[in-house]
Order: C-alpha cells, then structure tokens, then sequence
C-alpha cells in the first residue's frame, strides 16, 4: 500500500491549502456564498487546477499524480472542513467519482481518466443513489443495455435518474452505476454526451454552498471501454472495496467541522462576561458546552489516525473500522456544533456567525456516504461475526491488550477502558444467548457502544503512544502526552458508564430477571462508579489546556 507523504510534504500541503482559502475563501465569503445558494465554480476549479492542484493529491504517482496516503488525504479533509463543508464536498465528489476507476478500471482505463483528471483537472460525480434505492445500492433502476455489432457488444444506452449527486450539476466526468445484463456494473459518462442532464440544484439545509442535483440519463450511449474493469456485474464489490477509505475521509469533515466550531466558541467566552467574569471561567459552560465535545471529538481522532496508518501500511479495505470512525465523528462533529450554538448564545443562532452555518453544514455528514443508522448496523453486523467466531473473546482479549497499557501507564484510564470492553462482551454474549439480535434495534444500540468501546480503547492507545514518543510523524500535535491522558481518562469514564448504563437498559431489560441480575454482576458496575473519581478534576485540566491557561 502506498504510504504518501513525508511529514515536510504534507506539511506544506496543508500550508498551500490553507494560504489559498484564506485568499479566496475569507469567512465573509463563505457566509455571502451561502445566503445566494452558490456554487463557487471558478474557485473549486482553481483549486482543482493550477491554482491549487489539489486533486493531484490521490492520483497515483504513476499517473502523474502525488500518491497521496490516507493519512494524508485524512488531515486535508479535516482542514478542507475547518474551512468550508460544502468547498470540501464540491473536492470529495471528484476523490469519490474517481474511486469506481481506481479499484475498478483496468490499468489502460486508470491510466487514461486518472492522468486525464490530473492534468485538466476535471470535476467528477459519483453517480449511485436513485429516488427510489437511497442507500441500497443492490436496489437500483438505472439500465444498461448492450448495444450489439457484429456479435460483439459495441457499447452501452443507460437509462435511468440519479439523485442527491454531488457536483451533479458541473461535473466533467460521472461514474455512474447502473444494471448490465451481468448486474450492477459502473461506466464513466462525459457531461456532454447526448441524453444527459440535470436537474435545478436542490434546495438544501446545509453545505448550500456546494451542488447537489438530480442527474437523468435518457438512452445516453457510451462505448464498451466506458464499462469499468470491462465486465459486467462487479459494480456493488468494486463499491464496497472504498468504504473504509471514503468513510474515514467523511469522518475527517465531521472532526475538522467540529473543531471549527468549538474555536470559535472557545474564544467568544473568553471575551463574553456574565456575572462578573468570563464564560470561560465558569465551569456550568466549559464543563458542559466545549470540554466534553473536545473530548469526544479527540476519540474520533484517535479512531480514524489508527485507520489512516493501517489502510496506509495493511492490505485491507477496513470497512468496519470506516465505519466506526465515521460514526464517532460525524456525531461528535455535530454535537460540538450544536453546542457552539449554545455557547454563543442569540449570537449563534443568527446566519451572521459561523457557528449557525457550520451546524447546518455538519448536519450532512451523518447523512451522506452512508447515514449513522447504517453505520451502527454495518458496526454491529461485523462485529457480531466477530464475537461468534471467537467464541465470545473478541471484545475480551481487547480488554486484555489495554490491561497491559495500564500495567505500562497508569495514567491512561484504560484500567477503565478495559472494564468498559470486558462488560461489552457479557452484553453481546447475553444477546447471543437470548437471541436478542432479532430486535434491530438492538443491533443499533450495540453497535453505538461498540463504535465507543473500540474509540476508548483507540485514545488510551494514543496516549501511550505520546508517552513513548511514538506518534505518527504527522499525527495531528495540538495536545501533548498529559493532554491525551487526561483526554483518555475523561472519554474511558463516560464510554464505561454508558457501556453499562445502556447495555443494562436494552439487554437487561430483555431478559429474565435471574439472568439479569447475573449479567449486571459481570459489568464491573463497582469499579466502572469508582473510577469516576477525579472526572471534574481532569475536566478542569482539560478546559485549561483548551483555554491555554497551563503549559504542561
């Protein structure tokens, strides 16, 4: 697998990025661009153009791209969302367009539209979603029917509508899905090809600035080479082999939307005073409206630079753990900006601040690239795989690897992760034993504890790290050793009580009363109340990190 960049590379990547933002896309623009609905066209092209050049970040060398890695393309979409959610779709529509190609096309084909899209830097649109299959990809209507000559197939009319299609409206280029005779199969279609159109861009709640827009396609004919891989029916394996990529770089939005949300709360209460002080002073606002958000976005983190490194170093699609990651960042994304709102008060609530926009904006990222309702499924399915091919071990050897983390590090709380992990498999084993998973709804509240689970046990492995000097390059550095322990600790607690708080309330609360009360005593309840203490105190530390009143 293709590591990317060294840490100088993607340093002055992020640099690049950032300059040109800064010069085309100050925050007055954005929140103008946003009131008219509008679509920056000249200024995404300028970034996907000589301007900028960012999509030469994940073409392959060996088409005369970067080669960027995941962890590189992770902390440019965090920063791509720091800026503007909709700019960073109107850029990750082409990364995902293109994808289809990459882990589809036969080499002449890669080799052919990802240097076409390097060099002429064309705007792509991933064509997939349809009014009536939403998420289902396996239900779609478009066709592709065979186009004969000679015996041979010649190409291809596709016949069928799209819709919620990034940059459907602008794009050079449309991956597009649709059923061959052989099944789901994907074909690259170019926007003037007669029998294309699309629709007036939607009307959306957020990310208003990029274009979402239905496309159609009405006998729109394509050559056989348009076919991608050059046979039929491997589109829905082709679409599956990029979950894990695409999801994580979704995850990144939801971590650089909330981060972008939370800094501008954090100053605000420096300056807001009420009660004769400042808000930031108060622990009724820092303890409930920016540490804990800091917290569960920090978690998120740790989760998707793990991902990073090992789609970076592994051959591996890691769909589970794209999802994990998308899942703990995309709703801690969401309720730091929520929160940002709060914080500033009617400020916030007003289309003059950021905060109000970034909100709307974020809300997207629990929807798009698979919603978080199909995120805890997709977690908990697999993961239940795992639990039953262990025999119930999975989520205990886990605890058992952070024990060892804790015999090293005492500061880490991950004595607490651990507890947290040991109650998770006696709750997926009652459910087993039960035959609970035939409540779907149990299957969501188990995946969202183990997407936290895994993220708990993530951060404590981070900290450790830190202590040992052994962070990734170009690990994000905005906290340091004592910060990430004393993050870890705060997110072990919290993971741990709703480890047993939740999982006694839905599977407790199915099962008899003997049992119950047997599976409660496997939760570690005790040690899980007892290791609450020193929470205000670690909150305190971590507010005054985030407010830079300390410097260790």
């Amino acid at each position: 697998m293709n590591k990317g960049f060294d840490k100088e590379t993607l340093d002055l990547t992020l640099e690049s990025l950032k300059d040109f933002t800064a010069a085309h896309l100050p925050e007055k623009k954005l929140l103008e661009l946003d009131a008219r609905d509008e679509f920056p066209y000249e200024i995404i092209k300028e970034m996907c153009g000589p301007g900028l050049g960012i999509q030469l970040l994940f073409i392959p060398e060996e088409f005369e791209g970067m080669g960027a890695g995941a962890f590189d393309i992770y902390r440019i979409c965090e920063e791509l969302a720091r800026v503007d959610l909709g700019v960073a779709t109107g850029i990750f529509a082409t990364f995902l367009g293109s994808d289809p190609i990459v882990y589809g096309g036969t080499y002449e084909q890669r080799k052919n539209w990802m240097t076409r899209i390097g060099q002429e830097g064309l705007l792509m649109a991933y064509g997939a979603t349809e009014p009536e299959a939403g998420s289902d990809l396996g239900a779609l209507r478009t066709v592709a029917n065979p186009v004969m000559e000679d015996g041979k197939i010649k190409g291809y009319r596709i016949t069928g509508n799209k819709q919620w299609i990034s940059n459907g409206g602008y794009a050079d280029l449309y991956s597009v899905l649709a059923k061959a005779p052989g099944g789901p199969s994907w074909f690259i279609v170019e926007k003037d090809a007669p029998g294309l159109s699309h629709g007036k861009p939607e009307d959306k709640h957020g990310i208003r600035i990029s274009n979402t827009a239905t496309v159609s396609l009405e006998g729109v004919y394509v050559d056989a080479d348009r076919l991608l891989g050059e046979a039929e029916g491997q589109g829905l394996i082709q679409a599956q082999l990029v979950f894990g990529y695409t999801r994580l770089m979704v995850a990144a939005f939801g971590l650089g939307a909330g981060w972008a949300a939370l800094d501008r709360a954090i100053p605000y209460s420096v300056n807001r005073i009420q009660g004769g002080a400042p808000l930031s002073e108060k622990q009724g606002y820092t303890h409930k409206l920016i540490v804990p958000h800091a917290v569960l976005l920090e978690a998120s983190r740790a989760y998707i630079e793990e991902t990073a490194e090992r789609l970076d170093s592994e051959d591996t699609n890691l769909n589970t753990e794209g999802a994990i990651a998308k899942y703990l960042a995309t709703e801690a994304g969401n309720l730091a900006a929520d929160a940002a709102i709060q914080a500033l008060g009617g400020y916030g609530y007003t289309r003059e601040y950021m905060v109000e926009k970034i909100k709307r904006d974020a809300r997207i990222t629990r929807i798009y690239e698979g919603t978080s309702e199909i995120m805890e499924m997709t977690i908990c399915r697999d993961r239940w795989q795992n639990h039953l091919k262990t025999h119930g071990r999975f989520y205990h050897d886990m605890a058992r690897q952070v024990e060892e983390l804790h015999k090293q590090n005492d500061k880490l709380g991950a004595q607490t992760v651990s507890y947290g992990l040991h109650g998770l498999a006696e709750l997926l084993e009652s459910a087993r034993a039960q035959r609970l998973t035939r409540h779907q709804h149990i299957l969501f509240r188990l995946g969202e504890l183990i997407a936290h689970a895994e993220g708990a046990a993530s951060l404590a492995r981070r900290a450790a790290r830190a202590f040992q000097g052994a962070l990734n390059a170009k690990a994000h550095s905005r906290f340091n050793m004592n910060h990430l322990a004393a993050l870890s600790r705060i997110y072990a607690r919290d993971t741990a009580m709703k480890i047993i708080s939740e999982g006694a309330r839905w599977i407790g609360g199915l099962i008899p009363d003997s049992d119950a009360v047997n599976l409660e005593k496997k939760l570690f309840i005790p040690q899980i109340h007892r290791a609450q203490a020193g929470l205000i105190q670690d909150m305190d530390y971590i507010a005054d990190v985030l407010y830079e009143r300390v410097s260790g």
